[in-house]
């Protein structure tokens, strides 16, 4: 097993994301920890049905067959008697997982860092605060019943403000208004916005699309943002000033994203504004919401 990981990218995902423990999670809210240990030690030779993002993962892990592109990590709050179950399903799907941290019912965010990770999902909205707070991209997934695109490659949405970039404009936005927001985007045109909480995210991607001729690569993503013209030219000049490449740009103006993202085909969404992962998960769409940035902050109030 190599012992560098700095070449790849890094994916940390909760027990919670990848597999369905719904009926394991009953037994510890209602009869508590020991309970649920016992539970899980009598059921671990029981594969554990596929999560909200399994597909995904197993998607990401997929691209190894090209090159030592991707590696995921586990990061649970189980220990690692009750892991075992978990270990036996990974095995069971043939998901190339080979590192984890247990952590015993403690938060497992300290390792996300020596771990090296571009990305953390997790169903625990707490887990995903501390790791947004340490500079790693990470979402919360939303319950759903999410559907297998059936394409082979990977395809990945991301909103804009607060996520891809900063929520300085978001913020200018939700204090002025739409006329405001144009004004200051109009000025401000040719000045490429901060980094956002994925913007890491991103770029690590990028480095994977650039190994492969365009039209080959197996990875294709998104900008999928509520902005319209003439707000788009600051996005396409921040993109650029990255100098990153996105495949698909789609400039809503406010319209429900949650067709254009079945229409893209997309593996999973993230987005800051929680009524537009609702409205995603609904549609069977794997959404993480990434719970950063003003509209997040005026929620919380």
């Amino acid at each position: 097993m190599s012992a560098n990981l700095n070449e790849k990218l890094v994916i940390g995902i909760s027990s919670r994301a990848l597999f369905d423990l719904d009926e394991s999670n009953e037994v510890f809210e209602h009869e508590g920890v020991d309970s649920y240990a016992k539970y899980q030690i009598e059921h671990e030779n029981e594969i554990l049905r596929p999560g909200v993002a399994f597909n995904f993962v197993k998607k990401l892990l997929n691209l190894n067959q090209h090159g030592p592109f991707v590696e995921v990590i586990l990061l649970s709050r189980n220990s690692a008697d009750t892991g075992l179950r978990i270990f036996n399903s990974i095995q069971h799907y043939n998901l190339e997982i080979k590192r984890a941290a247990f952590t015993g019912g403690e938060s497992p965010f300290p390792y996300i860092t020596p771990f090296g990770s571009h990305l953390f999902l997790s169903a625990n909205s707490e887990d995903v605060l501390h790791a947004l707070a340490h500079n790693c991209a990470a979402a919360t997934l939303l319950p759903t019943k999410a559907e297998d695109q059936g394409l082979e490659d990977v395809r990945i949405a991301f909103d804009g403000d607060s996520v891809l970039f900063s929520d300085e404009s978001e913020r200018i936005f939700q204090k002025e208004g739409q006329e405001g927001f144009t004004k200051n985007e109009l000025r401000d045109a040719s000045r490429p916005m901060s980094d956002g909480p994925f913007a890491g995210f991103l770029k690590a991607l990028h480095f994977i699309q650039r190994q492969f001729p365009e039209k080959e690569c197996p990875i294709r993503t998104a900008l999928v943002t509520a902005r319209q013209a003439p707000a788009h030219e600051r996005v396409i000049r921040t993109l650029r000033s990255w100098d990153i490449r996105i495949d698909e740009a789609l400039f809503l103006g406010g319209l429900p994203k949650y067709e254009f993202l079945k229409s893209f085909g997309a593996d999973v969404f993230f987005d800051d504004h929680p009524k537009h992962c609702e409205l995603a998960a609904k549609a069977h769409v794997t959404t993480g919401h990434v719970p950063h940035g003003i509209v997040n902050e005026i929620k919380a109030k």
